[in-house]
């Protein structure tokens, strides 16, 4: 039996998809894996990785047109997966990149916008971030303080969004502010006057990975910096839903990682005069992992179909980011378990993933509020206030 995939869902995927995902996982072993421990210890994310990724077609690759692949939903998943068996930065790079950036200027934007950013941005050669979150208003977002007023034909902005990925790097933000008719979506270039930006240090999570605070001080815009497509919350949830998606599968390459590194561990470390996978403790949590893994990934494999049949709803990403995310992260912790004192070291990924999970538990909705999520959707009752 393959210990990985073990229920054998390999037929299950076409032979595209299975070819992007060789790719991405040929991707991580050379140009990832060689260098995650130095980044992640120097909290550092090589920006020039962009254009490669970029090439690879991985930018925005569930988008139609300009510039960007076409792919289906489980063909990104899939990437997902593998760039996150290398870091949940590099995973977070392109799902923020893709899902939260260049989908709603995809969706919401103007064919001008639509123009100017997005082949850019699917060659890796712009980055973009999403600025929603707020100092005070993380899982309430329709809180945010962040405004946007009318000047004439310009929009003035000012606020703070915090906890941004990407944001020290973007060339552009897509940036969620109050105005008298709602919630919008701007786009706000690096060069915009008034618009600056803080990266945040001592992170013992997503090291590889750059995040930042969005600082807005009379920041101006012309009139058509504005998404033109949507008003209302609709839209940054609408856009966190995609990356959601991704997460679902991103995790599962955390878990993955993390199980392969104890189960090789497990069948040469020494104790007691033989291996410690011969012990039935250490075989009941191997097998632990691996029945999780494979539902997690059956899961994820049958959120994509519905979701390239056009029939996902919002509430089973929820359902999908919740489980997959926190038997990931149990993963995690018992596969550092079983690799004792060596597990808390960077010489082994386990730690380095357990701690990306503890921030990916936390990001684009926390594990309580996707359970209240889920609770709304089976008693119909409001539970969030």
């Amino acid at each position: 039996m393959d210990a990985v995939d073990f229920l054998d869902l390999e037929p299950l995927l076409t032979e595209e998809e299975k070819m992007i995902r060789d790719t991405c996982r040929r991707f991580v072993g050379d140009r990832v894996m060689p260098g995650i421990e130095k980044w992640f210890e120097a909290a550092e994310f090589p920006v020039e990785v962009a254009t490669e990724l970029g090439s690879l077609g991985l930018l925005g690759m569930h988008l139609s047109g300009y510039g960007c692949a076409g792919t289906n939903a489980v063909s990104y998943g899939l990437a997902c997966l593998e760039l996150e068996a290398g870091d949940a930065g590099f995973r977070s790079f392109v799902s923020v990149q893709g899902s939260l950036a260049m989908w709603p200027i995809w969706k919401y934007g103007s064919e001008e916008q639509k123009q100017e950013w997005l082949p850019r941005m699917a060659a890796g050669e712009a980055i973009g971030c999403f600025g929603l979150t707020e100092p005070d208003f993380g899982s309430d977002p329709a809180g945010m303080r962040t405004s946007a007023k009318k000047n004439g034909s310009d929009w003035v902005l000012n606020g703070n969004k915090l906890w941004i990925t990407n944001g020290g790097i973007a060339d552009v933000a897509i940036v969620w502010a109050r105005t008298d008719e709602g919630v919008r979506g701007f786009l706000v270039p690096r060069n915009t006057k008034g618009f600056t930006t803080r990266d945040i240090h001592r992170k013992l999570s997503l090291r590889a990975s750059v995040t930042s605070e969005l600082i807005l001080d009379n920041c101006r815009l012309p009139a058509d910096a504005v998404l033109p497509g949507v008003t209302g919350m609709k839209g940054p949830l609408s856009c966190l839903s995609e990356a959601r998606f991704g997460i679902v599968w991103g995790v599962m390459g955390s878990a993955r990682a993390c199980y392969e590194c104890a189960l090789e561990y497990s069948k040469t470390r020494i104790a007691f005069d033989k291996p410690i996978g011969s012990f039935q403790l250490t075989q009941e949590k191997l097998v632990n992992m691996m029945l999780e893994i494979n539902k997690g990934l059956l899961l994820a494999l049958h959120l994509g179909r519905k979701k390239d049949d056009g029939n996902l709803a919002p509430q089973q990403v929820s359902f999908g980011k919740l489980n997959n995310v926190r038997e990931a992260l149990a993963i995690a912790r018992e596969a550092r378990t079983i690799l004792g004192a060596n597990g808390v070291t960077l010489e082994y990924p386990v730690i380095r993933h357990a701690n990306n999970l503890e921030s990916v538990l936390t990001y684009e909705g926390t594990s309580e509020i996707h359970t209240l999520i889920l609770g709304q959707a089976i008693t119909g009752l409001n539970a969030f206030a």
